[in-house]
């Protein structure tokens, strides 16, 4: 994510997922996330996972002088059962 970057207030598509992002580049300072009434600072970390339910309504603000690249990867909501998860669709 370049510098500046503001990803508007959105949701993800489903609540049978959780997202994951793993941390590959990220600045000293400048990152935040909003995670319905939740705005935190600095939580992605290089080499660390930031898991949330993207279901809910988030933002992201990349106010730092350098760009923040994360890896994200998408996993099965830990409450669905196992027929649940055979009955969907890939996600």
């Amino acid at each position: 994510m370049h510098p500046g970057t503001h990803v508007w207030p959105h949701t993800g598509p489903t609540n049978c997922r959780l997202r994951m992002h793993l941390g590959l580049v990220i600045p000293k300072q400048g990152c935040r996330i909003r995670c319905t009434d939740q705005t935190r600072c600095q939580e992605w970390e290089e080499g660390k996972v930031l898991i949330f339910d993207d279901s809910f309504e988030h933002e992201v603000w990349q106010e730092a002088d350098s760009f923040r690249l994360i890896f994200i990867v998408d996993v099965w909501h830990p409450e669905l059962t196992q027929y649940q998860r055979q009955t969907l669709s890939p996600i």
